[in-house]
């Protein structure tokens, strides 16, 4: 049996260019085609009109005072200023920290100060979030933060500003961009706690959109409705850079997801292309109207984040026409996709597998000592090539956690290899919980409860979910003599830590179960909760 080793051996080199330098050559061979359009803002653009709009934010910047290698942040839901900012901030070399709109002030201090960030390019508020005033509340916390640019407020002042700046000046800042630089900084959750800054390069994200197109079979006549958010690598990177790099149209449905606005801009604007995570599509086949849409000028889509339920799958092949559906598998330390189902791939493989290793990339899956494992065995999914991250953004120990001297990313995710090549994730090394495709610390989640005067102690673990891959669940041991509810921790949560933090399933006891060696036995406690919960059917 052949060990569980494979390189994505490729006959298409990678590109050897900076994000900036790709999107012109884009707009040079398709001037006239749609690039982007944003139908809750009423917006479309040509790639022509597109990149002339790009330049205008980048001398913006420049007037700001913005230099190669500053960090500025964003914090919105999707908004066709976003995708300008992406590429503006990667023509002249800024790199782009993404916020997640879901963060409350605490987590919004700690991104800024942990990327030193200067100036923060936000929305005005999301559902029960006011930006604005939760930024002015985070100013006296954030020393290195200059300004903030509000889309709704003074966005045209800030454009209007840099055409103070000369084509010359921004042609000197664009010459100085190399593909190995870093161009955007993720946010990610992980079993340490605190958010790690995910540092990706030009090369990274340019390659990985522009292969995963290549596996999508994209031309510049398709148009990909992306209701992922941007924040994300699936809506920036498997989303916009995937668009651009082949001269595809980017479609941008809602600010947020909407099921039947996605099916509404999918009919009405002829997509070829489709992308969610499986409860998206879920919520889209659930539409009341469904019938009334048109779906022929589909064709494929990417569904990322958990596997897909075969009888879902089958739907979204017959009832939504999407005949070529892929599957991706990463992470955001590898910018995202390291394996992806090719078009024609059989049935059973789309449902079970994630596919084969991305073109010039390299899989190994190994044991707890590091040792390759054969084929058909159990392991350590570990990813190597163009794709690893630089690094967590001033954070050389978590890096050096992950990251071993031969540049293997470990990802703590447990997988199995077939004779074929195709990878199955079986499971997580790592205690972090994925629900609806976000990532969840849940010892973020447990410091903040340990806040909570009357909790002696708590654990946060992952119960399966049929909606959203996972819920999160909390195990309470309350101090002795006192008395808390469910309701209280609920109260107490709400607009302290994001809604997709805070537990659906609380449970109140007197010890946790442990090893002998007095560590708590999560993986039990998982165990205990299905049962009682009676979610054993869709348990892992």
């Amino acid at each position: 049996m052949p060990i569980s080793y494979v390189h994505g051996a490729s006959d298409i080199p990678l590109l050897g260019e900076t994000i900036g330098n790709n999107l012109k050559h884009t707009v040079e061979k398709f001037p006239n085609h749609e690039a982007l359009i944003c139908v809750h803002q009423n917006y479309r653009a040509t790639y022509q009109e597109f990149y002339n709009q790009t330049t205008a934010v980048a001398k913006a910047l420049i007037f700001l005072g913005a230099k190669s290698g500053d960090r500025i942040g964003v914090w919105s839901t999707n908004r066709y200023e976003w995708v300008l900012l992406q590429y503006a901030t990667a023509r002249i070399g800024v790199i782009l920290v993404n916020i997640n709109p879901a963060y409350r002030t605490s987590e919004l201090i700690f991104v800024i100060n942990q990327s030193e960030m200067s100036h923060i390019f936000s929305s005005l508020a999301f559902k029960s979030s006011d930006y604005k005033k939760m930024i002015a509340d985070a100013r006296e916390f954030c020393s290195t933060l200059k300004s903030e640019i509000f889309f709704d407020d003074n966005w045209e002042e800030f454009l209007n500003k840099g055409q103070e700046i000369s084509d010359d000046t921004l042609h000197s800042f664009e010459e100085h961009v190399q593909f190995d630089d870093p161009v955007n900084i993720q946010y990610t959750s992980g079993t340490t706690g605190f958010p790690k800054g995910v540092t990706l390069s030009h090369h990274n994200i340019l390659n990985n959109g522009y292969f995963i197109g290549v596996r999508l079979k994209y031309t510049e006549k398709d148009r990909v409705c992306i209701p992922v958010p941007f924040y994300h690598c699936f809506g920036m990177v498997i989303g916009n850079i995937c668009c651009t790099t082949h001269g595809a149209c980017m479609v941008i449905p809602n600010d947020s997801f909407d099921p039947e606005i996605t099916l509404k801009v999918v009919s009405d604007e002829k997509c070829t292309s489709l992308y969610g995570v499986p409860t998206m599509f879920i919520a889209e086949l659930a539409v009341k109207n469904f019938d009334t849409f048109d779906f022929s000028s589909l064709r494929t889509g990417v569904m990322a984040g958990s596997v897909c339920p075969p009888e879902i799958m089958k739907k979204v092949e017959n009832l939504m026409n999407i005949k070529e559906m892929s599957i991706c598998y990463g992470m955001t330390e590898t910018s995202p996709v390291s394996t992806q189902t090719l078009i024609g791939t059989p049935f059973e493989k789309q449902v079970n597998t994630v596919g084969t290793v991305q073109n010039h990339l390299e899989i190994k899956i190994v044991d707890e000592s590091g040792k390759i494992v054969e084929r058909g065995e159990h392991g350590e999914l570990c990813t190597r090539g163009y794709s690893v991250m630089l690094k967590y953004w001033n954070d050389p120990e978590n890096t050096k956690k992950v990251l071993d001297d031969a540049r293997w990313m470990h990802t703590g995710d447990m997988a199995v290899m077939d004779e074929e090549g195709y990878i199955t994730i079986s499971g997580r090394i790592k205690d972090l919980i994925i629900r609806g495709g976000e990532n969840i610390s849940p010892k973020e989640i447990e410091d903040f409860l340990y806040t909570y005067p009357n909790i002696l102690d708590v654990q946060i673990i992952g119960v399966p979910s049929e909606k959203f891959g996972e819920e999160v669940m909390a195990w309470v041991k309350v101090r002795k003599g006192f008395n808390v509810t469910q309701e209280e921790l609920l109260d107490y949560c709400k607009g302290r830590i994001a809604h997709y933090k805070i537990p659906k399933y609380w449970k109140f006891v007197d010890e946790f179960p442990m090893t002998i060696s007095g560590k708590v036995r999560k993986v039990e406690m998982r165990e205990v909760s299905m049962k009682e919960l009676g979610l054993e059917k869709i348990g892992h």
